[in-house]
């Protein structure tokens, strides 16, 4: 029903405006009394695999991936679908618009999104307000990053506000590095720069009576000295583990025109054909780090047989964003009962 109908109709319009349309709708229908009840009953699936990873129990190994959630306003609504634990933000110190609109696009031939959106959000501190509040039992991420006014110079201060600000109210942190639609953030990807984010926030972290995991999200677009270089990185901060991908920059073997790509102009593409980049680098940092070391595998999940491929090559976690957008609601339980 969703693919035949529903989805017809969002994709009449903007993605930011489906966007703002779909949640604001899942926030006036949970309202309504027992229809959380009734859509947990429809999509969970009954005696689904936990995992225990990160010194967490995950219900079961699909998530949702930051960007999503910006603001942390829909985690509860949107953990009725069934997900396993969900990610909010990326949040930063500060609010921000983000980059200007339109910001986020389609490539429907591709089963693709491109978005720059830019960090948008309400500030950490508004995010932290609606936490305070979350449901007891739901695995809650934070993904993190810097205001885009703030030089790579200081962006160590962003990060640290943001782990301090959201401390108590999430259970494990990303560090988000490698999203290309701000503006030098990759650069924060370089040895030095990375060194100092991640070993001030494990530092800070010493000094908590409870230890929340860290972990760091990378780009596909490292070539594998990169990849080398980050999980040494990694070692030598003591963070956590590696969310394995960010979107990427590459516009390679895309089905969508070109002429239509280059109006599209620059942004993250997510979705299909980001799949087997993700993977391949899922499977190289496996086999690198060893078999114990965490990793939560995202991009291009849009099928159980993507799913189970990035398990194959050594996912201990999914995420899924664009893939929830094409395939709809009932795509988490297909991937908590196929793969999860």
């Amino acid at each position: 029903m969703y693919k035949l109908f529903i989805r017809r109709i969002l994709f009449l319009f903007p993605p930011e405006t489906v966007h703002h349309l779909v949640t604001a709708s899942l926030a006036f229908l949970f309202k309504i009394p027992f229809i959380a009840q009734l859509i947990r009953r429809l999509y969970k699936v009954k005696h689904a695999q936990s995992v225990g990873l990160l010194g967490l129990e995950f219900p079961n190994r699909i998530g949702l991936a930051a960007g999503f959630d910006k603001n942390a306003c829909s985690f509860e609504d949107l953990s009725n679908f069934g997900f396993g634990f969900i990610e909010i933000g990326t949040v930063t110190p500060k609010s921000q618009p983000g980059n200007p609109k339109p910001r986020s696009f389609r490539l429907t031939k591709d089963k693709a999104l491109i978005n720059r959106m830019g960090f948008n959000n309400l500030g950490v501190d508004s995010a932290v307000e609606r936490l305070k509040n979350r449901p007891a039992g739901l695995i809650i991420g934070g993904n993190i990053g810097k205001n885009t006014a703030t030089a790579n110079s200081y962006a160590v201060k962003d990060y640290e506000y943001c782990f301090e600000k959201l401390y108590d109210y999430v259970d494990y942190f990303v560090v988000n590095v490698s999203c290309p639609n701000i503006s030098d953030l990759r650069e924060l990807q370089d040895q030095e720069m990375l060194e100092g984010i991640l070993g001030r926030l494990t530092y800070l972290r010493a000094s908590k009576s409870l230890k929340k995991p860290i972990l760091l999200k990378i780009s596909p677009d490292l070539n594998f000295q990169q990849v080398d270089e980050t999980l040494e990185i990694v070692k030598s901060t003591g963070i956590d583990g590696i969310v394995a991908t960010n979107t990427t920059i590459s516009r390679d073997n895309l089905k969508t025109p070109s002429e239509k790509v280059a109006d599209i102009g620059n942004g993250g593409l997510s979705g299909l054909p980001i799949r087997d980049r993700s993977t391949e680098m899922i499977r190289y940092i496996r086999e690198k780090a060893g078999k114990d070391f965490p990793i939560i595998g995202v991009g291009g999940i849009m099928s159980v047989q993507d799913a189970r491929e990035k398990i194959d090559a050594g996912a201990d976690l999914l995420q899924i964003y664009t893939g929830f957008i094409y395939e709809g609601p009932g795509f988490v339980k297909r991937l908590v009962g196929g793969a999860g």
